[in-house]
């Protein structure tokens, strides 16, 4: 009777345990999951003259994920977080939105604590499809400008993107 109650507990306990890290696993299962490397063409909208626009993602389970781009310090904005989600067979759909800065209008403004203050907010909408392997995507990308009550402001645009996983 001992050794049966040991037995159960040694069961029990390893099936409580936690569930191993993603290290083991392949990426490729994982779909969008991971750190990506991309570059955005827009179409329209006040990012068009804009010609080499890159953007760093990381997606993580859960349906969270980052995006920061190598324009974050023109005008200074933070990095831009959302969501994402599966909608078929090898494609996603990602939000994210970053709050928005406008510069400061003088000299007495900067010195005087203003700095960059909030001007609104941008939001993207992207649709994603990622290749057979899983180390690449392209992507489709619509941009929206808010100012600080939410209302839409002009220069939204389109663009299209193409994506590489980073790996070690």
């Amino acid at each position: 009777m001992a050794r049966l109650c040991a037995a159960l507990l040694a069961t029990s306990t390893l099936a409580c345990a936690t569930p191993p890290a993603h290290d083991d696993v392949s990426t490729d299962t994982l779909g969008l999951v991971g750190a990506w490397r991309s570059t955005l063409r827009f179409e329209s909208g006040v990012f068009a003259n804009i010609q080499d626009l890159e953007f760093m993602y990381v997606f993580n389970v859960g349906g969270t994920m980052t995006e920061s781009s190598n324009y974050d310090g023109a005008p200074p904005v933070p990095p831009a977080y959302g969501v994402w989600r599966n909608v078929g067979p090898g494609e996603y759909e990602a939000k994210y939105e970053y709050y928005a800065t406008r510069a400061p209008t003088g000299v007495k403004e900067l010195t005087g604590g203003g700095g960059w203050l909030p001007s609104g907010r941008g939001v993207f909408v992207e649709r994603i499809r990622v290749f057979a392997g899983g180390d690449s995507f392209t992507s489709t990308l619509r941009y929206d400008a808010l100012d600080l009550a939410g209302r839409p402001l002009p220069g939204g645009g389109e663009a299209v993107g193409s994506a590489g996983r980073i790996r070690i």
